[in-house]
């Protein structure tokens, strides 16, 4: 049976999920593939991490755009800001763990969305910090706006 659970993990994972969840629930534990189980488990983590540097890296992007193009600002970009620190907010609210990743987080994240920012704005990259300048305590601050001072 072990061998037909995985081949099924591999050939199509809804059907595997939904078995898995049938068999948990039944308790038919003997029956569950636990090293598929265990890589599901951990790709949720990852999933997680990503989607936090994913955000990070636009909300960068748009404070970055905000200041360096005041003349430009939108009530669009001020959504946009305001979107991905309503999802960081939930997703360090529903995984606390997050939380200590995002100094580390930070500059990597940094140089992503001052690429983006660059492109977007079509400002040389130069134009931009090659360091972030804030703390990421003011970056998650829903009443921190850049000035456009540079």
């Amino acid at each position: 049976m072990a061998k037909l659970t995985a081949r099924l993990y591999e050939t199509d994972f809804v059907a595997w999920a939904e078995q898995t969840a049938q068999q948990i629930r039944s308790q038919q534990f003997d029956r569950l593939d636990w090293e598929a189980i265990a890589e599901e488990i951990e790709s949720l983590g990852r999933s997680e991490r990503r989607e936090l540097k994913s955000r990070l890296e636009v909300l960068l992007q748009h404070l970055l755009k905000w200041q360096y193009q005041p003349n430009r600002r939108s009530g669009s970009w001020r959504n946009t800001i305001d979107e991905q620190r309503n999802r960081i907010a939930d997703l360090l609210q529903e995984s606390p763990s997050l939380r200590p990743n995002l100094a580390e987080l930070l500059a990597e994240c940094y140089q992503r969305g001052r690429k983006a920012a660059s492109n977007e704005t079509e400002l040389a990259i130069e134009t931009f910090p090659a360091e972030c300048g804030c703390s990421i305590a003011q970056i998650l601050d829903d009443q921190f706006l850049p000035s456009g001072d540079r």
